[in-house]
This record gives structure tokens, C-alpha cells and sequence, in this order.
């Protein structure tokens, strides 16, 4: 058994890290992020001021005498290079720049008030993923051949290849528009959340339920599972308390991917149901050319996810010290 408690976790020995090792792997792990960051800033800026365009490129064309004032004062006339250092040092400094079409609006507004949208539907989608995944794949394993093992495997299939831009508008039409239960679209009260979470967390329940399948059925042929019930220890006990935490460990080490997945795909749903969160902001600006909304989501996102990342590795070590944070297993 590789679970160990937290109050037990600074003070592991041989393939696990001390402290030193955890301060050394944080501060690469920094470097590399703020690296990886700053790669998204530097590609996202120049793919942006290359294509053809401008965010102020139009059907209908501007005077050129606004079209000059409004380059003026965005400094879209300067060399390019000078426009991406002052940007650098505005990102530098958390300051994300105004927005070209939402005018007297910064990109840090748009992301304070539609960034709560986007994260409560994600969040309870995950949630919802989870609790539900983690029991399915347990009972999977357990009752592996069984009636309820077949059925499992066929939810799960269709959850997997069902695509959420399609999910999504069959239960608007479905449980909406002909039955009336739910309300279509917006954003209000708890009945708004239904539809839009059950969109997004179909295809990540598929995918963890499986995971856990396969994983719980590999650890429940585990000698040491075989010695825990030798000691007359209950099934339940030897499940949940010896087997679950090593299952676990293939589904914390794709929850990364997986919360990509889920932050990307939020997107589409926040389409279809209408939501005001940053899937809106960040479509509308791609037409738009709205250089600063573009970048700044881009930026944040990937922030979020190396940090996601970084939590998921911890986690790994905290249920698996054999996982070293050093690229490596035992014996590596």
C-alpha cells in the first residue's frame, strides 16, 4: 500500500522527495512555467500582427482620420517590435491591456466577470464527472463480465465517441424545447446549470470511468490486496483503504489533459446555452481582431493549466511516493 498521510508526507525517504527535493523540483517547475508563458505571449502576439487585418478592419471602413487617431491610440503604428515589449511589460506588471472593441474595457474586466461562469460550469462538470465516474469504474472492476459490466461498458462508448457539439444541442431540444422541464439558455438561477454541466461532463465521466476500471481491476490482483484480507480485514475496508488510492493514480495523472479538455470544451457549451462566460468573449474577439482579448485569454489559460499541472503532480506524490517529480519512477 503507497497511500500516505499528509502529516506523513514531508518526512518520506527513498523514492519519495524531503524537502530540499520539493523546494528544487518547485523552483524548475517555475522556470519552466514562466517559460512556457512566455512562449504563449511571444507566438500569440505575432501570429496576431501578421495575419491580414486589423481589429479595426471592417465591411464598412473607417475615415482615415479616426483610423489614424484610433492607431495612435492603441500604438498600432509603432515598429513591432516596440509594441511587443511595451505589451511584455504591461503582462509583467498583471496588466492584460484594454480591449479594441469593448471600448473602455480592460481584458482584466472581461476575464474578472466572465471568468466566474466558465469556472462554475467546469467545476461542477469535473465534480459531476468524478463522483459519478469513480463508482462506476469500481463497480466495473469488481463486477467485471457481469450485466452491470456490460451496460457500463456500453455508457461509457457512447460517451466517448458522442461529441459535445452535439450532446449539447440534442439536450437543449430534448429536455428544453420538447419537454419544457429546463430552461433553453442564459444564465440564472440553479435550472440554467443543468443542461449545460450534463453536456460537459458526459464525455470526461466516459473517460475516468474507464480509467478506473482498468486500473482498479489491475490493483485488485495485487498480493498485498490478497495479505490486507489474510489479516481479516473487511472487503470494503480493503477496496477503499488499500486498493482505491493506487487506482486513483492514472486518473489524477491524466486530470491535467483532461481539465484542458473540459476548460476548451466549455467553449462550445457556453455557445450553444447562450452563457456569458469567456468562450463568448474569446470567439467574438477571434472575428474581431481583438488583439488583447485573444492574447489575454491565451494567457490566462495557459497560467491556469500549468498550475492544474503542477497541483496534479503533488497530488501523484502525495498518493504514490514511487512517483519521484523528477521524470522518473523507481528504479528510473
Amino acid at each position: 500500500m503507497f497511500f500516505f498521510p499528509p502529516w506523513e508526507w514531508w518526512t518520506l525517504s527513498g523514492p519519495a522527495l524531503g524537502t530540499r527535493g520539493m523546494l528544487s523540483y518547485l523552483l524548475r517547475r517555475g522556470a519552466g512555467a514562466v517559460l512556457v508563458l512566455w512562449l504563449v505571449v511571444t507566438i500569440s502576439f505575432f501570429l496576431m500582427h501578421w495575419l491580414p487585418g486589423g481589429p479595426f478592419t471592417g465591411e464598412k471602413r473607417l475615415p482615415q482620420a479616426i483610423e489614424r487617431n484610433l492607431a495612435e491610440r492603441y500604438r498600432l503604428g509603432e515598429p513591432i517590435l516596440r509594441q511587443y515589449g511595451a505589451f511584455l511589460a504591461h503582462v509583467i506588471r498583471g496588466d492584460l491591456g484594454p480591449s479594441f472593441r469593448y471600448q473602455g474595457r480592460s481584458v482584466n474586466q472581461l476575464l474578472w466577470e466572465a471568468f466566474p461562469v466558465s469556472a462554475t460550469v467546469g467545476i461542477l462538470a469535473l465534480s459531476l464527472a468524478l463522483w459519478v465516474g469513480i463508482p462506476l469504474g469500481i463497480r466495473g472492476a469488481v463486477g467485471r463480465g457481469s450485466a452491470g459490466d456490460v451496460f457500463i461498458f456500453f455508457l461509457t462508448g457512447l460517451g466517448m465517441s458522442l461529441p459535445t457539439f452535439v450532446l449539447a444541442p440534442l439536450l437543449l431540444y430534448i429536455f428544453a424545447l420538447k419537454l419544457g422541464w429546463l430552461p433553453p439558455a442564459l444564465w440564472g438561477g440553479p435550472a440554467h446549470l443543468v443542461l449545460p454541466v450534463l453536456s460537459l461532463a458526459f464525455f470526461p465521466t466516459a473517460l475516468i470511468t474507464r480509467l478506473v476500471q482498468g486500473s482498479m481491476a489491475a490493483v485488485l490482483a495485487a498480493d498485498y490486496l490478497n495479505l490486507a484480507r489474510a489479516k481479516g480485514l473487511g472487503e470494503k475496508m480493503v477496496l477503499y483503504r488499500h486498493a482505491l488510492p493506487n487506482a486513483l493514480v492514472p486518473v489524477l495523472a491524466y486530470l491535467g489533459p483532461l481539465t484542458a479538455g473540459i476548460l476548451t470544451g466549455s467553449f462550445v457549451v457556453e455557445g450553444v446555452f447562450a452563457l456569458p462566460g469567456l468562450g463568448e468573449y474569446f470567439v467574438n474577439s477571434i472575428y474581431n481582431r481583438d488583439y488583447g482579448v485573444i492574447m489575454g485569454i491565451a494567457l490566462f489559460y495557459s497560467a491556469l493549466l500549468v498550475a492544474i499541472n503542477l497541483a496534479v503532480d503533488l497530488a501523484l506524490a502525495y498518493l504514490d511516493p514511487r512517483f519521484t517529480l523528477t521524470g522518473r519512477g523507481e528504479g528510473g
